[in-house]
């Protein structure tokens, strides 16, 4: 029987860079046998990131946020699954407020504050985090290094997939702004020939590791 993997998209855009590498990513795991659950953050009902309450740290809901709320369906869909694909634009040096409401929620509820056992998770699932940028890769290296360490430690081990200098226009001459710091040819041409590249890389990269 095959894997369920949970694809979960934390950008706003539709069929652009982060949606296209997680659809790539989910196909590479649906033809090594894995069923594909999707959720898009941005469709979701109303949530919020983590309020302290601290009900997960009462035993009986040990490793489950109690907040219900347009995030409890991906929780708990990610809780069942065994792997997680999950991926963000970067926006202002940052993944995107999503992205962080499901990760601090995601984290804190197997957080136990206990140096013996510092996670409740017991149940370890493979992770691929996605980031795409219009800086160049490598410029955020520190920030997805938080994130996968976080990630490896508190839901599974956890591999960081990253395409920068991204096309984020069509076309870049119909912007009310001259955007000089930018080179629009250079970003199309990058498109074209290094993102299909990317494309592949993250199909073959999710077939193995949700094989």
């Amino acid at each position: 029987m095959g894997k369920n993997i949970v694809v979960v998209n934390a950008g706003p855009r539709k069929g652009w860079n982060t949606d296209t590498l997680l659809d790539e990513a989910a196909a590479g795991a649906q033809e090594a046998g894995a069923t594909i659950q999707k959720f898009n953050l941005f469709k979701l009902e109303k949530y919020t990131g983590c309020i302290s309450c601290f009900g997960c740290k009462k035993e009986k809901f040990a490793g489950h946020c109690i907040r219900r709320d347009g995030l409890t369906p991906v929780l708990d869909a990610i809780r069942e699954s065994d792997g997680l694909i999950i991926g963000s634009p970067n926006y202002l040096s940052e993944l995107t407020a999503s992205f962080r409401a499901l990760y601090e929620r995601l984290i804190f509820q197997s957080l136990t504050y206990n140096l013996e056992r510092p996670s409740c998770n017991e149940r370890s699932i493979p992770v691929l985090l996605v980031m795409t940028s219009n800086a160049p890769e490598g410029m955020y290296n520190g920030l997805l290094q938080g994130y996968q360490q976080a990630l490896s430690r508190f839901v599974g081990p956890t591999q960081v997939f990253v395409s920068g200098n991204t096309l984020q226009l069509k076309d870049y001459s119909k912007t009310d702004w001259e955007w000089t710091m930018l080179d629009p040819a250079a970003k199309q041409l990058r498109h074209d020939t290094v993102f299909p590249q990317e494309r592949r890389a993250i199909h073959e990269l999710g077939a193995s590791m949700f094989a």
